[in-house]
C-alpha cells in the first residue's frame, strides 16, 4: 500500500496537483479512482511518429522550403491597369500570404507561416517559411525582411487589410524595422470584386480560382482549419494536416499569380 501511494503522490505532482496525499490521512475511495485515471492518461499519452515536414531548418524552430513551377503563359508586363497601378515588371511582382493562429487580428495574432512567389529565371519561385516551434518567429520575420526590396509590389488577396497589418504589428512587437510600409501593395480582391460580385456565390479566392482560373483543389485543408493543425503539430500529434496547410499556402500563391495575369487580360 505504502509503494501504491509514493507512486500516487508522484502522479499528482506530474499532473500539476499541488500538495501531495499526506502519509497519516487515509486516501479517500474517489481519490484513488481519480489519481488512477490519472495514471492511465499518462500512460495513454504518445507523440506521433508522423512528424515529417518538408524544407530545411534555417534558424532552430523556422523551416524553409523552395519550389519552382513553370508558368510559360505569364507576360514580362503586366497591365494592371484595372487596379490603377499601370504597368508592373512581373519580376517586381512579391505575391504573398500568411496562415494564422486566428482570423480576429490583433496583437495576440501571430503568423505561423509565410508563404510568398516570385519569378525567377522564366519560373514562378514559391518560397515558405513557417514555425515549428514558438521561439522561431524573430528568425522568421528577419528572413521575410530579406525578400523585400525598395521596388518591390506586393500582390495578396485580403492581404491589405489582413496580412499586412498583421505582419506590421510582429515587426513592431519583435522591436524590428517594418519592411512592410512604403511599398507598392495591389490587393487582387478589391478589383475581383468590381468584375465578380453577383456572378458566382462569393468572392472567396477558392471560388474564383475554381471558376475564373480552372483550379481544382484535391485533399485541400480549408484555411480554417490551419490553427488547429499548427497547435497539433505543436502538441506532438501527426504532421499529416499541417504539410496539407503548407500545399494549401503554396496553391494560394500559385493562384494569386494566375489571377494576376486573368485580371490584366480581361
Amino acid at each position: 500500500m505504502s509503494a501504491l501511494l509514493n507512486q500516487l503522490r508522484t502522479l499528482r505532482k506530474q499532473a500539476g496537483v499541488v500538495a501531495a496525499t499526506p502519509a497519516e490521512r487515509p486516501v479517500a475511495p474517489d481519490d484513488l479512482r481519480k489519481l488512477l485515471g490519472m495514471r492511465m492518461a499518462l500512460q495513454k499519452r504518445s507523440y506521433s511518429q508522423d512528424r515529417v515536414l518538408p524544407g530545411t531548418e534555417i534558424s532552430p524552430g523556422v523551416l524553409y522550403l523552395e519550389e519552382f513551377f513553370g508558368c510559360a503563359d505569364s507576360p514580362s508586363i503586366i497591365n494592371a491597369e484595372f487596379a490603377k497601378f499601370g504597368l508592373i515588371s512581373h519580376e517586381h511582382c512579391l505575391y504573398f500570404d500568411t496562415e494564422t493562429t486566428g482570423l480576429s487580428g490583433g496583437t495576440g495574432t501571430r503568423a505561423f507561416m509565410i508563404g510568398a512567389a516570385d519569378w525567377l529565371n522564366g519560373q514562378l519561385r514559391v518560397r515558405q517559411l513557417y514555425l515549428t516551434t514558438m521561439g522561431g518567429e524573430l528568425a522568421m520575420l528577419k528572413e521575410f525582411a530579406t525578400w523585400l526590396q525598395p521596388e518591390t509590389v506586393l500582390v495578396s488577396y485580403n492581404g491589405r487589410c489582413y496580412d499586412s497589418p498583421l505582419l506590421k504589428t510582429r515587426y513592431r512587437l519583435a522591436r524590428l524595422p517594418d519592411p512592410i510600409t512604403g511599398l507598392r501593395h495591389l490587393d487582387l480582391l478589391f478589383p475581383t470584386r468590381r468584375f465578380y460580385r453577383g456572378v458566382w456565390e462569393n468572392c472567396k479566392l477558392s471560388t474564383i480560382e475554381r471558376n475564373a482560373l480552372g483550379v481544382v483543389r484535391e485533399d485541400d485543408l480549408p484555411g480554417s482549419e490551419a490553427p488547429r493543425a499548427w497547435r497539433d503539430y505543436l502538441r506532438g500529434e501527426s504532421a499529416r494536416d499541417f504539410r496539407r496547410v503548407i500545399q494549401h499556402n503554396s496553391q494560394d500563391m500559385k493562384s494569386l499569380h494566375g489571377l494576376l495575369v486573368h485580371l490584366s487580360e480581361l
